[in-house]
């Protein structure tokens, strides 16, 4: 395959939506493109504006919070996943907004407290405790979240 189709096909395929620089060069190489003329055509597309790590991560992070209701802590592991540099890995974190990111933390626990169907209180905090930390949420967070429901329900 030549240049020009790869570019286009590649440019294509990133109009699509955002990509990581690694998801893109892994692209090219499922077309087959060798490794010189994929260097070149990642760097067309960076020199473009059309692939910018940044912008990717910010945009995936925000995504996967707010449909997934990932923590940063799993944003993280899937950004490191697609290659993405720390310093754009903790622009896309500081992108989320802390008051909303908390709101969301709280939201998830006291959804999850109340889908337990067990009159046990510590049973519902282990179970709650254990989803938040798989969706990837801070365990300190997670503490004082839950203390607040615990003692919200005591009071009940």
């Amino acid at each position: 395959m030549n240049k020009e189709k790869a570019l286009e096909k590649i440019k294509y395929y990133c109009d699509y939506q955002e990509r990581s620089h690694f998801e893109t060069g892994q692209k090219l190489f499922q077309m087959g493109i060798s490794r010189a003329l994929r260097d070149e055509i990642l760097g067309e597309l960076i020199t473009s504006g059309i692939l910018n790590e940044e912008r990717f991560a910010i945009f995936f992070a925000g995504g996967k919070f707010r449909m997934k209701s990932w923590g940063k802590i799993k944003i993280t592991q899937a950004l490191l996943e697609k290659k993405v540099s720390r310093p754009n890995i903790q622009t896309a974190l500081d992108s989320i907004p802390v008051t909303v990111y908390e709101d969301g933390l709280k939201r998830l626990a006291e959804k999850k407290w109340k889908s337990c169907r067990t009159k046990n209180t510590l049973l519902n905090k282990k179970k709650t405790y254990t989803y938040l930390l798989q969706k990837g949420f801070e365990h300190s967070l997670i503490q004082k979240v839950l203390k607040n429901i615990e003692v919200k329900n005591y009071k009940d």
